[in-house]
Formats: structure tokens, C-alpha cells, sequence
């Protein structure tokens, strides 16, 4: 009976710190800005003008430009909100952006178009195997590593601002 015990408090250990690497806490200073430089591939955290962390990233397959219409490849470019979380996602973990805004529907529509949606920053995709020899290979989004993810879905509070810049 004593075995039992033990080997079920083993297994609730090993079960709840599993879940711990994916959820991390973060207790330091607000992220008040998220700035994303494409042409640099460089995404910063910042607490009101100082910089927390940087990170590099990939993009959408077609990287250049501003993003117009559903299925282009490209990542919007302006200012934006964190939306929403998906601690479920395909791509490990992942923080939504508001994308599409007013204008950017009217854009869209003027070209006879649907902007499309669903703009994420995101780690790497779950259950495929990642191809770290392309460069840019999501759908429009902004992709981390997952150990990068880890930090990001924790810092990132939905209602942050985003500027997203070429």
C-alpha cells in the first residue's frame, strides 16, 4: 500500500512540473509595447521605453509589404492590439493580434478582396516536422522558438499594444 502511495505522488510530481515548462509565471515589469521590426526580423518587449527583451523571428513566405488580402503570405504593418491567447495552439503556444481593423477590411474589400485574419505570434508547429532551413514560412504570423514562446505568452497581457513596422 505504501508503494502505491509513493508511486502516485511520483506521478502527480512528474505530471504537474510537465505542465509547469509549458505555463511560466512572470513577475517582472509590465510589457507596455510590443514593437515588430520585419526587415530586421527583430520583435521587442518594452516597459514604457526600455527595452526588456528582443527576439528574432519568422514571417509570413511572402515577407515584403504590407498585408492586404487573406492568403498574400504577408504580416500586417501598423498598430494593433494583443487580442487573445491559445494555449492549445497548432503552433505550440501563441498571442492573437487584432488584425483585421476598419481600415484594413476597407483595403481589402476595395480590392474585391477578404483581408483575412487570424495573425498570431506563435512558436513552432505541433505534431510537423519544423524546416528550420526556411526562413519565412508562416501563413502571415510572427514565429519564435517555443522556449521564446514560453516567455512571450507569459509577459504579453491581452490589450498590449503592438506596432508592426516594415
Amino acid at each position: 500500500m505504501r508503494f502505491l502511495k509513493v508511486l502516485l505522488v511520483i506521478v502527480v510530481a512528474v505530471t504537474v512540473s510537465g505542465c509547469a515548462s509549458k505555463f511560466k509565471t512572470y513577475n517582472g515589469p509590465e510589457v507596455t509595447q510590443v514593437i515588430v521590426n520585419k526587415g530586421a526580423r527583430k520583435m521587442y518587449l518594452f516597459h514604457h521605453g526600455e527595452v526588456l527583451e528582443s527576439y528574432d523571428f519568422a514571417l509570413g513566405f511572402a515577407p515584403v509589404g504590407d498585408k492586404e488580402i487573406e492568403g498574400d503570405g504577408k504580416t500586417p504593418e501598423g498598430d494593433y492590439l494583443i487580442d487573445r491567447r491559445n494555449p492549445n495552439s497548432k503552433f505550440y503556444l501563441s498571442i492573437g493580434i487584432d488584425y483585421p481593423n476598419e481600415q484594413d477590411i476597407a483595403e481589402a474589400l476595395a480590392l474585391g478582396e477578404k483581408p483575412g485574419g487570424d495573425i498570431f505570434i506563435h512558436g513552432r508547429p505541433t505534431g510537423v516536422k519544423f524546416r528550420p532551413d526556411r526562413r519565412d514560412w508562416t501563413a502571415g504570423c510572427i514565429a519564435v522558438t517555443n522556449r521564446e514562446m514560453r516567455d512571450i505568452y507569459a509577459m504579453v497581457k491581452n490589450g498590449t499594444p503592438i506596432r508592426i513596422n516594415p
